[in-house]
């Protein structure tokens, strides 16, 4: 099912942990319309970045699924508001961060997480965006300067 022009469900269902694990990363309706408005936030970064190819390393996670990763019940990803990331044919994170910080993207997270990969979160549709700007790395998570 083609969320938007450039993402698909499967990219944001897929997980290797929920196939060893059996577990059915599968979302509801109300999930799938949060996905639609996740894709329409990241068409908006694909252009911020050049059009180039972002790649998902985690995107939707059912609550069984998040559990098994250890993340809070409150992640974003659950509702199918957020992914984690890169875009390698930009460049690494920490340029892909900072254009994304500087820019009118309307996020409600942008984290840099260390230094590895970058998790973005968009508000639910007609909510108004927070625009955090966060770093975590090995000693917690910091605001970015």
């Amino acid at each position: 099912m083609k969320l938007s022009e450039h993402f698909t469900l499967n990219e944001f269902t897929r997980s290797q942990t929920a196939s060893r694990y059996g577990i059915a990363n599968t979302p509801n309706e109300e999930q799938i319309e949060n996905l639609k408005t996740l894709a329409k936030g990241l068409e908006d970064v694909r252009t911020k970045l050049g059009g180039n190819p972002i790649n998902i390393s985690s995107g939707f996670r059912c609550e069984a699924l998040n559990d098994r990763l250890g993340s809070k019940r409150t992640s974003r990803h659950i509702l199918g508001l957020a992914a984690d990331f890169t875009c390698d044919r930009y460049g690494d994170v920490d340029d892909v961060f900072s254009v994304l910080a500087d820019s009118s993207i309307e996020f409600d997270q942008l984290i840099l997480e260390y230094d590895a990969w970058i998790h973005i979160s968009f508000p639910k549709e007609g909510d108004k965006a927070l625009r955090q700007v966060l770093i975590i790395d090995k000693n917690g998570v910091h605001y970015a300067p």
